[in-house]
């Protein structure tokens, strides 16, 4: 039977990736072309980007070299056959990083759940009190754990934790010490990351026994590890005291596990504590994603970095969640930000907290009891044959094996385990909640090798005393609240993280119409990798030759975007586009010092800039000067050349957002980079806007140096309700050579020398499968075209607005790019209706807001992005057209000022179910605005929140059960 060609093409064509991930089908695009007056695709790009720098694909077929697209299956089989490469060994290497069971309740219904991994950063929190309320409890179980006042809603990793602590502490002393004392028992990870940090901080670090060394110099901050990594038990009280005498701080980075046995971090004195919750139920994953915790006296509550949510009420009176002191963010505060961080780990973060949740208190105190134990049945057996441990310990212990140091390292390999090497004659080896009576076995078999009989019950028979004294332990109560003791059973897990998930809104809602956040679809397919074993139970540092398949796929993955950005070398371990900001302007100073041009410190950054970018820029130790834009939202090019002129001699670098913030292409964007170059400096390109350039023009082909791009965005990694998130840096060649490097795990290359931005070498790696998959699946002609759809979207959706609102930047044909601002101001000022009235009402009709006041205060940056279709759209606009209609009303007095539906949005079920309505406008109006609205109506779960309340009460731990109850 012959078999028909054609039919077998289109079956290809039906299984393709690219239509199921564009919202728009063909005709759906051709109706909106239709509406710009436009004829095609083609013609929209040429019409809107600028031919100076377009690839010369646009016109016709992609000339990417990425490979044609491949069909889900191709692409998973293939991943498959590269995980299959994989060596998932027993980890025994510790350093902060541990297996460990997730509960598979949390695994199914949080980690591969996309009403929890699809939705936003909690800006809008009518519409995101389920996740606030999970970040909640974990601020309560930190603070609970390390005795601490004050705790954030989560970092990055401990090694950036602990870098953002030696900052706080030198903000928030006195001391004119510039010395930061670093215990030479810290994970080497977080001093390679303190160091990197320290170096343009003017900050000198010195590494050695703060029960020896303190004294010898004048510090402001010590940074101490609590257990050490080498397994001991930092006497934290003795070396405070110390330390106080200098008027200097403490630093504490800690293991949670470790806290639920031994003394707090608060209780010994310490200002600061901080460390990984990777350990409660968060797979290792190659290094991450994990959410680092940070916590801190209460003096330190205006200064400590990241997010914090904070308790408040709503119009009703009613407790309700949002996040505090926001004033505090680099958005608004720009180059005097307390840091640049924007993405933080929400969805880990919560995980950590569900895991607390779910086993509880004494359930958790029986993991760590048990951790210890074998450890202690570990040390007693290798003790009593001669082996020399570490006598204080919680579940590490360094043994001293000489010679045999060699043997032992490869017998473990041989038994499928990998234990750490410390030195040329010591081993350390680090127990965690899967480690079972049969692994101390297997142990004390590779270490003392085969034949010694050892019987596990015998020895623990035997056992008089552990590793931790009686002065070690804690004595105070942890997690007493109501919700960590209410939710054990797995039906009662599943329906409490059912409740929250249904007071959030996330993408399986509707659109995330965000301005600059580009809210795509999170596929399914690309998102099933990150639960595979060979993906997600390897430790960061795993020996190469057991991570084969995962080093193909991050090489594959960097290759691909080397040729989408135009690039030479692309660096993977900035685990956040802020961290990717740092990590690039860092390789610019450093290559600037290595050719003698250390002087050069003015970063030009224009006024539209994104507020990490100044915040970065201050980090590296730079000097921001703001460069004007023009009525059109473009870079005023006479002001960079004024500038760049009167700066020329210490000019390092220009930010540029490209397209820009304002939502255009800029045309002079070759010519804005070729001042800068002229002048000496580099460019510096954000690369949060990448989503409308892929497959159409390269930056580093254009005049840029160096991008960060942001994968939890353009490359449909997702936000995870405020992160995941990864930043890698592309460079052109001569920058290559000051890309980070990594102390513990060398990466290879010509960057030898530098220093880590991050803990694990290749960042957040077990979710780098996700944008695998997306370059896979869509392939050369579909990254195109979801560039190409994404612009359409954007263009048709401000055409379709713009007789209602203005739209207050276009470029060239009148053309936006992937984004729209709209300007509310005229309105407000008509009416007296806000930008926030507007984006609360909203909710009302199903959707999340667009950002707000950003980067224009009193506007709306709308971004539809690819992945929505026509009809998701055009719902949109009917929602924004009916509430001008609302504003009209309010305008010409038909509703009051004071009582209409806009300024008392958003309604919720209790405004339904009152029993007197005294409003000038319907129920019906309140909550079901449009006609239709009724079928799948999303309700927000409170109503407008109080900001000002939250802050002047600032509360960040979990309220009362009986606050719960009123709620109810």
């Amino acid at each position: 039977m012959a078999v028909d060609k054609q039919a077998l093409s289109a079956l290809e064509q039906g299984n393709a990736f690219t239509g199921r991930h564009i919202g728009p089908d063909e005709s759906q695009q051709q109706a909106m072309l239709s509406e710009l007056k436009l004829e095609s695709l083609s013609e929209l790009i040429e019409q809107t980007v600028p031919k100076v720098i377009r690839s010369p694909s646009v016109s016709g077929e992609s000339t990417l070299a990425v490979e044609a697209g491949q069909t889900e299956v191709q692409a998973l089989e293939y991943l498959r056959s590269l995980a299959d490469q994989n060596q998932v060994n027993k980890s025994y290497i510790g350093m902060g990083y541990y297996n460990t069971h997730i509960p598979n309740v949390i695994l199914r219904n949080v980690l591969e759940n996309p009403g929890w991994y699809t939705a936003y950063t909690p800006y809008q929190p009518e519409i995101s009190q389920g996740r606030l309320e999970a970040l909640l409890n974990y601020q309560q179980m930190v603070m609970d754990l390390t005795g601490m006042e004050v705790a954030n809603a989560s970092l990055l990793d401990e090694a950036t934790a602990a870098a953002e602590a030696m900052a706080l502490c030198r903000r928030s002393n006195r001391s004119k010490n510039q010395v930061f004392f670093v215990a030479d028992d810290v994970h080497p990870q977080t001093i390679d990351v303190i160091k990197t940090r320290a170096e343009h901080m003017g900050i000198q670090v010195e590494v050695g026994n703060p029960n020896t060394d303190l004294e010898k110099h004048d510090i402001f901050g010590v940074q101490l590890q609590y257990p050490g990594t080498y397994g001991q038990i930092t006497d934290v009280a003795s070396i405070v005291s110390k330390a106080k005498e200098q008027k200097a701080m403490v630093s504490v980075a800690t293991d949670l596990m470790a806290l639920l046995l031994l003394k707090s971090p608060g209780e010994l004195g310490a200002d600061i504590a901080l460390g990984s919750s990777q350990r409660f139920g968060v797979p290792m994953g190659f290094g991450g994603p994990h959410a680092a915790f940070f916590a801190a006296s209460e003096k330190l509550k205006r200064s400590i970095p990241g997010r914090i949510i904070g308790v408040s009420i709503d119009s009703r009176g009613n407790q309700a969640y949002r996040m505090a002191m926001q004033t505090r963010e680099q958005h608004i505060r720009r180059e005097k930000a307390t840091s640049n961080i924007c993405t933080a780990q929400a969805l880990l973060a919560n995980i950590a907290a569900f895991y607390a949740v779910y086993h509880g208190p004494q359930g958790l105190k029986t993991i760590a009891e048990r951790i210890h134990r074998l450890t202690t049945i570990l040390h007693k057996g290798l003790t009593t044959l001669g082996v020399q441990c570490n006598n204080t310990y919680f579940d590490t212990l360094t043994l001293k094996v000489g010679s045999q140091q060699e043997a032992i390292y490869n017998r473990a390999i041989e038994a499928g385990c990998n234990l750490r090497r410390i030195s040329f004659d010591q081993l350390g080896i680090s127990i965690d909640e899967t480690t079972t009576a049969e692994d101390i076995t297997q142990l004390f078999n590779v270490i003392l090798g085969q034949g010694q009989d050892l019987d596990i019950q015998t020895i623990d028979s035997q056992i008089t005393v552990s590793g931790l004294k009686d002065d070690h332990r804690r004595t105070d109560e942890v997690l007493s609240h109501p919700t960590f003791n209410s939710y054990h059973s797995e039906t009662d897990m599943m329906r409490y993280l059912k409740r929250l998930e249904n007071k959030d809104y996330s993408l399986t809602h509707g659109m995330i119409p965000l301005g600059s956040c580009t809210m795509k679809l999170n596929a399914a397919a690309e998102m099933i990798p990150v639960s595979w074993p060979e993906f997600a139970n390897i430790h960061p540092f795993a020996p190469r030759n057991q991570v084969k398949g995962y080093m193909t796929m991050i090489n594959e993955l960097e290759a691909a975007l080397e040729e989408i950005t135009g690039y030479d070398k692309i660096s993977m371990q900035p685990n956040s586009g802020a961290q990717g900001e740092y990590a690039g302007l860092l390789a610019i100073r450093n290559y600037q010092e290595a050719n003698d041009q250390a002087h050069r410190n003015i970063c030009l950054i224009p006024s539209s800039a994104h507020g990490t970018n100044p915040a970065s820029a201050a980090m590296v130790g730079m000097k921001v000067v703001v460069v004007d834009c023009d009525e059109n939202g473009n870079v005023d090019v006479e002001d960079l050349l004024a500038k760049a002129e009167k700066h020329s001699e210490n000019l390092s670098c220009l930010m540029v957002t490209y397209p820009s913030t304002h939502g255009v292409y800029e045309e002079e964007i070759r010519n804005i980079c070729e001042i800068v170059h002229q002048h000496g400096g580099q460019v510096y390109m954000d690369g949060a806007n990448m989503n409308a350039l892929v497959g159409i023009a390269k930056p580093g082909k254009f005049g840029s140096d160096v991008s960060h791009l942001n994968l939890h965005k353009t490359f449909a990694i997702p936000h995870g309700g405020g992160g995941p998130g990864m930043g890698p840096i592309g460079v052109r060649s001569h920058l290559a050579p000051y890309l980070p490097n990594h102390c513990v795990s060398p990466i290879e290359g010509d960057n030898e020398g530098m220093g880590a931005v991050s803990a694990a070498p290749f960042g957040s790696s077990s979710i780098l499968p996700i944008s695998y998959l997306y370059i896979a699946m869509l392939g050369q002609q579909g990254l195109q075209e979801s560039s190409e759809v994404a612009i359409l979207n954007a263009n048709y959706m401000a055409e379709k607005l713009a007789d209602h609102y203005d739209v207050l930047y276009r470029g060239r044909n009148n053309k936006v790019a992937h984004e729209c601002i709209i300007d509310i101001r005229p309105i407000k000022e008509a009416s007296g209706v806000t930008e926030e009235d507007i984006a609360k009402r909203l909710m009302d009709y199903g959707f999340h807001a667009p950002t707000m006041s950003f980067p224009v205060a009193g506007t709306l940056m709308i971004e539809p992005t690819e992945s929505e279709s026509k009809e998701e759209i055009d719902r949109f606009v009917n929602a924004m057209i009916a509430i001008r209609e609302e504003v009209r009303k309010v305008q010409e007095g038909e509703w009051p000022a004071e009582d209409n539906p806009l300024c008392n949005a958003p309604h919720t079920m209790a405004d339904l179910v009152d029993s007197e309505w005294s409003h000038p406008y319907s129920r019906e109006e309140a909550v079901f605005p449009l006609k239709g609205s009724i079928d799948g109506k999303y309700w927000p779960t409170a109503n407008r929140i109080d900001n000002v309340y939250g802050d002047r009460n600032f509360i960040c731990s979990c309220p009362s059960i009986e606050d719960y109850r009123e709620e109810d």
